[in-house]
């Protein structure tokens, strides 16, 4: 073998291998992209959990449209007041939070309040329950309780108790729908914050079979639309729904409802409004 012609070819690729090295590094200089550091800071600031309830792909195009001016300084819906307060800090400005809405389950039927009408063995999903026969819930509009929705959340403000019910946690919900989105059965609504007077039922069944299957389900008795004098409240599709912007908060309706369907929140630690008067009542 002839060793001079490898350690010609060697030579050669060492010399091929240097210069593309300083081509290379001349160009990060040349073409270098000045950022912003605030950038980095504003990053530093938020959750970083790119969870995407900010509409942005992740944090890090989050962050520079902050710093960019075309977002808002509470762009990170998920990490609420005091990271809105970190990332204003950042940007020199003072803060000017948009009210937003927080979760609601329309739904309060645990395993005592609707009999299940099957044993469901398998990963903990209501969206992998829902595709199996629906579940084993006997209503077919209600929660499955098994924790999308839950492992969903960014803040932990879902909890689950022993009888599959989830409760929604007021004060850490910061709105930001991503349960809502995960929910296979479309339960849960982000609601005004300031509402005290919510109906926590999704029943489309009739009266009879409704009560039949779950003790605390709405029965579209109507007997909450007769006493509402705001005409802020109708049954629709066996179902009674509020008109939040008519709703005075009276609570004639919450009185008459025969199944507590219809229940009262009172005000959140911090905000203007509202916090559930128990976790058992949403």
């Amino acid at each position: 073998m002839d060793w001079s012609i490898v350690w010609k070819a060697i030579l050669a690729l060492a010399g091929l291998a240097f210069l593309f090295g300083v081509l290379l590094a001349v160009a990060s200089t040349r073409f270098q992209v000045e950022t912003d550091p605030r950038v980095d800071e504003v990053m530093g600031a938020i959750l970083g959990s790119n969870c995407g309830a900010c509409g942005y792909p992740g944090c890090q195009p989050a962050a520079e449209a902050v710093v960019a001016g075309t977002a808002p300084v509470d762009v990170c819906v998920a990490g609420g007041r005091a990271v809105a307060e970190a990332v204003a800090r950042v940007m020199g400005i003072s803060l000017e939070m948009r009210e937003r809405g927080v979760a609601l389950v329309h739904c309060k039927g645990g395993l005592s309040e609707s009999v299940p009408k099957a044993l469901y063995q398998g990963i903990s999903s209501c969206a992998a329950a829902d595709k199996i026969a629906g579940g084993g819930k006997a209503c077919s509009y209600g929660c499955l309780g098994l924790g999308t929705c839950k492992d969903t959340c960014p803040v932990n403000a879902i909890i689950i108790d022993p009888e599959h019910r989830r409760w929604v946690d007021r004060e850490r919900c910061t709105g930001c729908g991503l349960c809502a989105e995960a929910c296979p059965r479309g339960l849960i609504e982000i609601v005004p914050r300031h509402q005290e007077v919510l109906v926590v039922c999704n029943s489309g069944d009739k009266g009879g079979r409704a009560k039949r299957i779950c003790s605390v389900a709405c029965t579209g008795c109507k007997k909450c639309e007769k006493v509402c004098e705001a005409d802020a409240i109708h049954v629709e599709d066996n179902l009674a729904r509020i008109d939040y912007e008519k709703c005075t908060a009276c609570g004639d309706c919450i009185e008459v409802c025969p199944t507590d369907v219809i229940v009262r929140v009172v005000p959140v630690k911090g905000s203007k409004k509202q916090q559930p008067v128990s976790a058992r009542d949403l």
